[in-house]
């Protein structure tokens, strides 16, 4: 009879999710990935069967995890302009609070560029999900009056992912609180009445 499995294996995720968040796919060891997740190399290899397929599942767990938390901003109160100020003002402070490692999402694209695989299927879908909700709220905040007239959603939600992924490169390099809100602020008075 096979011995049960002595470790939670959504938390070995999100350590390994961890591990590559910080150091990027390439430079993150399979030592590196024993000590995030307390797994012997064996283990990580039964449960996971590669290091590439371990990569997949952390990075869906951080898409699911960051796409929820931008959902709920965006579903949240207050009009379109505000809900939007939200997300770049999220943008700013969870990368200052995440010791400035970036997106992980932008961090692989830069990495590896968009795969065809399943590593690119995700980072496509997370581009999706983005675009999808900051279409809608830009729909939103024309109707609402909150958003200039004459805004093509889809253009802006493309400036807005564009704006959320520039701001977390920001912060990677080091640039000051001060200086992401100012850029956020730009983008937030470029489409704004």
């Amino acid at each position: 009879m096979a011995r049960p499995r002595e470790f939670d294996e959504t938390t070995a995720v999100e350590n390994a999710m961890h591990a590559f968040w910080e150091h990027g796919y390439e430079a993150t060891s399979t030592q590196d990935l024993c000590e995030a997740t307390g797994l012997g190399r064996s283990s990580v290899y039964n449960t996971f069967s590669s290091k590439r397929a371990l990569f997949r599942r952390s990075l869906a767990h951080y898409t699911t995890t960051q796409l929820a938390k931008r959902q709920a901003i965006l579903d949240g109160p207050g009009t379109a302009a505000e809900r939007i100020a939200k997300v770049l003002d999220a943008a700013v402070e969870d990368d200052l609070e995440t010791r400035r490692r970036g997106c992980l999402v932008v961090n692989t694209l830069a990495e590896l560029g968009l795969p065809d695989d399943e590593v690119g299927a995700a980072l496509r879908h997370d581009t999706e999900q983005n675009l999808a909700m900051f279409t809608e709220c830009v729909r939103e905040g024309v109707l609402d009056g909150s958003l200039r007239d004459g805004l093509d959603p889809a253009d802006v939600a493309e400036f807005l992912l564009s704006t959320t992924s520039g701001l977390r490169v920001m912060a990677r390099r080091g640039t000051s609180r001060e200086a992401m809100h100012a850029v956020a602020d730009l983008a937030l008075a470029a489409i704004t009445r």
